[in-house]
């Protein structure tokens, strides 16, 4: 009988553990056969259409970025619930219907549009509210995707859109900024200007709420002031409030990266008469020509961009890119900006799986200062990509 329990103890563990090994065998073996004849896209036309076609397999089923850089054991991260995390997958998921909603401002695609819908309805209720209300800042960036579509989804919506300007309100710390995290209410990220401003402009242009345009401009203002290199228009990770005192990496990819589509999508939202314009538009001639000095000779960003030696992101690349296509629309740096963007689309069809899939995206921050060293497919390198090339497309004709 004895021995009988203990066969089925051993049967079990090693099951488990075979299970396990299969957990961790299957993404690998995935990426290695992924990863044949990667890259061999000369055509920029074939290669819109196949990293379109990607995201928007993805909106409906969006891959999981992971939590941890583990690639041993990943069932243990399963277990202990350490796998996934509900906001990483808003900013992933906002960044492919972006793209998307930008192919479909030209593009009449029905199997697109039921897909959207069907995105949509995983999210929101019938009254257009969250199903699941989100907790974090995070959830923004979302809330501007769905007004990014067209005025039916506004309005149809719009519970779900008060309740994010809610939530924005209810993180406003002491200094009149918004926290990344109530858990650190002294700590300001540049991930929370690629959150909310762009929503906070939008909306506030919308509803005719001139609060949240002045909270979205003191948030860049703020960050300008006490989160930039000195001389050097590139910021750290995070600061202090009290001390003002600079915390994490100077030029983190997508941290510069956070701050440049903020930073645009926030222009690109004001009325052209608006007060704030030509103070924005200054802002972002500034960052322009800081990140084309750091631009790679083969297009890209790394992921630490002020060193070249360091690895390749393509998320910073494919953000950035967006960020100096719109950018260009500024005369003095147009040329550069339309060279620089150029480039960093080559390098972009470079590195794009034959399935579509765009690789090397580095995976998701720990914590200040520590950063991933993963570097594979990434739903929000996806969604940019696809709304940089679209908007390139519509612009030339």
């Amino acid at each position: 009988m004895l021995f009988q329990i203990f066969n089925y103890i051993s049967i079990s563990i090693l099951l488990i553990f075979s299970i396990g090994i299969l957990i961790d065998v299957i993404p690998m073996l995935k990426d290695w056969l992924g990863r044949i004849h990667i890259g061999r896209y000369n055509d920029t036309s074939l290669w819109n259409r196949t990293i379109t076609n990607r995201a928007s397999k993805w909106l409906i089923k969006t891959p999981t970025i992971k939590v941890t850089d583990n690639t041993r054991l990943i069932f243990i991260d399963m277990i202990k619930r350490n796998y996934k995390n509900d906001a990483i997958q808003y900013w992933q998921e906002a960044a492919l219907l972006l793209g998307l909603s930008q192919y479909m401002k030209h593009d009449r695609d029905k199997k697109l549009e039921e897909s959207v819908d069907l995105f949509l309805k995983s999210k929101l209720d019938e009254k257009g509210d969250w199903k699941s209300k989100p907790k974090y800042v995070d959830a923004a960036i979302l809330s501007y995707a769905i007004m990014n579509l067209n005025e039916a989804y506004c309005s149809k919506n719009k519970q779900a859109l008060d309740y994010t300007w809610k939530l924005i309100k209810d993180h406003i710390g002491e200094d009149g900024t918004v926290l990344y995290r109530k858990s650190m209410p002294y700590t300001r990220y540049v991930d929370t200007i690629g959150f909310i401003c762009p929503f906070l402009v939008r909306y506030g242009v919308k509803y005719n709420k001139l609060e949240c345009i002045e909270l979205a401009v003191k948030q860049i203002q703020h960050y300008e002031k006490y989160g930039m290199l000195i001389n050097q228009v590139i910021p750290c990770h995070a600061y202090d409030v009290n001390t003002h005192v600079p915390l994490g990496l100077y030029g983190w990819g997508r941290g510069v990266a956070w701050y440049a589509i903020g930073l645009i999508d926030a222009y690109n939202e004001l009325p052209d008469e608006h007060i704030y314009k030509k103070q924005l538009a200054e802002s972002i001639k500034k960052l322009a020509l800081s990140i084309i000095e750091f631009q790679c000779e083969n297009g890209g960003w790394t992921w630490s961009i002020t060193r070249k030696e360091t690895r390749l992101d393509s998320s910073t690349t494919a953000a950035l890119g967006w960020f100096l296509i719109n950018a260009a629309m500024i005369e003095d740096i147009n040329k550069q900006c339309l060279e620089a963007c150029k480039n960093a689309i080559s390098y972009l069809m470079k590195v794009t799986r034959k399935d579509g899939s765009i690789d090397f995206s580095q995976g998701d921050t720990k914590d200040i200062g520590v950063y991933s060293q993963l570097f594979n497919i990434s739903p929000f390198t996806q969604g940019y990509a696809v709304r940089l090339i679209n908007l390139i497309r519509q612009s030339e004709g």
